[in-house]
């Protein structure tokens, strides 16, 4: 059958240089690999041109399909399934990026799209290690090759998800393809949608950083490949600024992660320890526990064989968080799994090809890498890195081994549940992890490599010892640090971590003006501890203070408690309706839809009651087209210094986005009159003073006033209405009460009491039609959550410091190497 409006040229094209890539790939492989078998330089010269011609065509071929993909996204081809699958003609445009990677064939191109750039980069700078760690490069391009290449080897086995194929091929027994002009169909013309989380900028710009990331872990991996292949130890100070910048570019994309999560997502946080989330942290760690080291055997020889493996675990913990992620195993556990094209066995044969033959050639190779038999002193600066190279290890391995629990059950048939509490679980270890680091990066640096003599260490570590002393207690005593729900034992690790991590932050930053004279070029260890332990002091104090403030003032409950939402933690707002919110008054203003980005916006009015804040948020819901029901909020935040307001909408009802313009009218009352709407009467029964049963919450120090009234509707309906204020004693301001009812489109307040010899009360009712553009709200407030993003930033800095400082020195090394002693000599006089 000929299809009308099929663009078929377009799929053939990036077919053509998926199988290019994969050809390409394999050849550099094998001669990456031959150029670094050779010991005659004409030969290994040859071999390398050609490997780099190889790798060139490999490099054009990946950008190609990479701009051929993106083509057909950004043209609404929807012949092609994976166009159709992950946008939509509404979809703005800047979301077509995010488009291009929700998919996991999108996320593989872009793995190697880095690959390419870090590739060429490596050529460029570092030749005597080009050959061996190109050779793994290329194979790992060659992997990812085979995952968009999409062929069925036998009928059941397909090798690979071709991001090009056809939706007729991907779903060839729908009758729609009996069609020959399906194109025109709604369904098919409209397109999937992207998932209504991921429409959010963090999603354009998070992956690839992470994914650079990623990709550079392969670099120090490649490094250790090359030591153990030609039994050459002297690759370390070459990877140390590749390692630094790793570290940097992959932490950078972790916490990108982490502000996309506080951006976009509900749980009111940054970090969930969602298994996803620790698929990429565990590699981050390894890799900073390598980088310490590799640092250790540059300045002391210790450490040559830790380094191998760190090095080793990170790429593969790389791998085995991509199996974890794209196998659909995380599915059931995590909220940004793929869950799409089965390619298990492939992506465990990933892990193996390079895990597996590492190992086992570092177990050959163990006995010939250098290795000191001395003890190094306890007053080292290499023995407390070293703990805390191995502390950061064991925290990664106990990560894994709660993270691999579905790996677990289907491989062994348990069925060990998640805990009730999961991040609890989480971080009732790891604040140990923390304590023990904070500390370590607090002394460390006051250490010499070799020794230091035991005066001298003290004599300069005992003021930034006693500085941070003072501050955590300060922080401690009068901070309101609460975790009492979880036991006075992690109460009090949290303390002690609080010091371990002001310590840290005070140390480092004495540091580098006591033992670096303030030489900043010099000082990017030191940058890099301050702003990991400023994050975690920020994390420690912003999540122990993190507080509700939209407790239910109202008593209106418009959903049913649930394990993720309680009612009595959400405000229920009318539109127009200025509502009591403790510290604050918030009013429901207007709603409105947004045609060019579909999303439905609130605007909220916040007023302080000290009138010192007056505010508006913004947060808004978007509907999820993406095969699911409902909608998605997004929040809104007002940014202090010292903490954040952070609102979401949990429900919502009504979808007029004009003005309500109805009024309250006055109505006086006393006990047994009775006053008309439109639709009938409303009964003042009687008031009562601090009633034994009260549908309104009561803050302490409160007694509530309230009207016992009725409503009797013209067919004779009757309901209950019970308005008021609440009277606080010590200060005597007065919080109103409103009561509604919803289904006679009512809303009654208690306004005063007009005249108390004669029981007089004056009520306000407003009857409105948009009664039912109710709103159900979700307030937090999360303190110093601006120490959280500084830290991020400043480590992020001090790891660029480091690679900028190494990079030079290791082309200093160059330079030595290839001039004679006599010239360098020279130059340096």
């Amino acid at each position: 059958m000929n299809y009308i409006g099929e663009h078929l040229f377009p799929g053939q094209i990036g077919h053509f240089f998926a199988v290019l890539s994969l050809v390409a790939s394999l050849i550099t492989t094998i001669a990456y690999f031959k150029a670094n078998k050779m010991t005659v330089p004409a030969d290994k010269e040859s071999w390398l041109r050609f490997a780099r011609g190889a790798f060139l065509v490999e490099t054009i071929s990946v950008f190609a399909i990479f701009i051929t993909l993106y083509y057909i996204i950004s043209n609404h081809y929807y012949e092609y399934f994976y166009a159709w699958d992950h946008t939509s003609r509404s979809l703005q445009s800047q979301y077509l990026l995010a488009s291009f990677w929700e998919g996991q064939e999108g996320s593989f191109m872009l793995w190697s799209f880095w690959h390419c750039v870090l590739g060429w980069i490596f050529i460029w700078r570092t030749r005597k290690w080009e050959a061996p760690v190109m050779t793994v490069i290329s194979f790992a391009q060659f992997c990812i090759a085979t995952m968009l290449i999409g062929i069925y080897v036998t009928q059941s086995t397909k090798v690979g998800s071709d991001p090009f194929i056809l939706f007729r091929h991907q779903m060839p027994d729908m009758p729609l393809w009996n069609n020959a002009n399906y194109l025109s169909f709604p369904r098919i013309q409209q397109g999937n949608d992207l998932n209504s989380l991921l429409q959010n900028y963090w999603m354009v710009i998070h992956p690839p950083v992470l994914f650079l990331g990623f990709a550079s872990t392969i670099i120090p991996f490649g490094f250790a490949y090359a030591g153990l292949i030609n039994k050459d130890h002297s690759w370390t100070k070459s990877s140390l600024s590749w390692t630094a910048f790793s570290c940097a570019v992959l932490g950078t994309g972790i916490m990108m992660g982490a502000a996309w999560a506080y951006e976009s997502l509900t749980f009111g946080g940054y970090w969930a320890w969602d298994p996803v989330e620790n698929a990429s942290l565990v590699p981050w760690l390894v890799l900073v526990a390598g980088l310490h080291t590799n640092l250790i055997y540059k300045h002391s020889g210790y450490s040559l064989r830790s380094t191998y493996l760190f090095y080793i675990f990170a790429f593969s913990l790389v791998l085995y968080s991509t199996f974890l992620t794209r196998s659909g195993i995380l599915g059931d556990t995590s909220v940004h799994a793929f869950t799409g094209a089965d390619m298990t066995l492939q992506l465990l044969l990933f892990l193996g090809v390079f895990f597996v033959p590492a190992l086992v050639l570092y177990f050959m190779r163990r006995s010939s890498i250098p290795a000191i038999q001395k003890e190094e002193s306890t007053y080292s600066r290499e023995f407390w890195m070293f703990i805390g190279a191995l502390v950061l290890f064991l925290s990664s391995i106990i990560i894994t081994a709660k993270t691999s629990m579905p790996v677990v059950n289907k491989l062994f048939g348990t069925n060990i549940a998640p805990p009730e509490d999961v991040k609890f679980s989480y971080n009732q270890v790891q604040i140990f992890i923390a304590i023990i680091i904070g500390v370590l990066t607090a002394f460390g640096q006051y250490l010499k490599y070799k020794n230091t003599p035991v005066p001298v260490f003290f004599k300069k570590i005992a003021l930034p010892t006693g500085i941070a002393l003072i501050i955590s207690l300060c922080i401690s005593i009068f901070g309101n640090i609460s975790y009492n729900e979880k036991g006075i034992g992690f109460l009090a690790a949290i303390h002690v971590a609080i010091f371990a991590a002001v310590y840290g932050v005070v140390a480092n930053a004495a540091y580098i003006w006591v033992g670096l004279k303030g030489k900043m070029k010099s000082a990017g260890a030191s940058v890099a501890h301050v702003g990991f332990t400023l994050f975690l002091a920020g994390v420690l104090i912003s999540s122990s203070k993190w507080e509700t403030l939209s407790m239910n003032t109202t008593g209106i409950n418009v959903f049913e408690k649930t394990k993720d939402q309680d009612p009595a933690e959400n405000i229920t707002l009318f539109k127009g309706i200025k509502t009591d919110m403790g510290k604050y008054h918030v009013t429901y203003v207007r709603d409105t839809l947004n045609d060019v980005d579909r999303k439905k916006y609130f605007e909220l009015k916040f007023e302080s009651k000290d009138g010192k804040e007056n505010f508006y948020l913004y947060p808004d819901v978007l509907k999820n087209n993406k095969g699911q029901e409902g909608f998605s909020p997004n929040p809104d935040k007002k940014h202090y210094f010292t903490n954040d307001i952070f609102a979401y909408v949990t429900t919502w009802t009504g979808t007029r986005a004009e003005d309500d313009t109805a009024n309250f009218r006055p109505a006086v009352l006393k006990s047994g009159d009775t006053t008309f709407y439109s639709n009938g009467m409303i009964v003042l029964n009687k008031v009562e003073i601090n009633p034994s049963t009260i549908k309104h919450p009561v803050l302490p120090g409160e007694t509530p006033v309230i009207l016992d009234m009725t409503v009797i509707s013209k067919d004779g309906r009757k309901y209950p209405l019970t308005p008021g204020f609440a009277i606080n004693l010590h200060d005597t301001s007065v919080r109103n009460l409103p009561d509604t009812v919803i289904a006679q489109s009512l809303i009654v307040r208690f306004d005063k009491i007009n005249d108390e010899a004669s029981g007089k009360m004056q009520v306000g009712i407003k009857e409105t039609s948009n009664l039912n553009d109710l709103m159900t709200l979700k307030v937090y407030r999360f303190p110093f959550i601006g120490m959280v993003w500084l830290g991020i930033i400043i480590m992020v800095t001090g790891f660029i410091m480091s690679m900028v400082q190494r990079a030079k020195q290791s082309k200093l090394l160059q330079l030595k190497t290839i001039k004679p002693e006599k010239t360098v000599k020279e130059e340096s006089q």
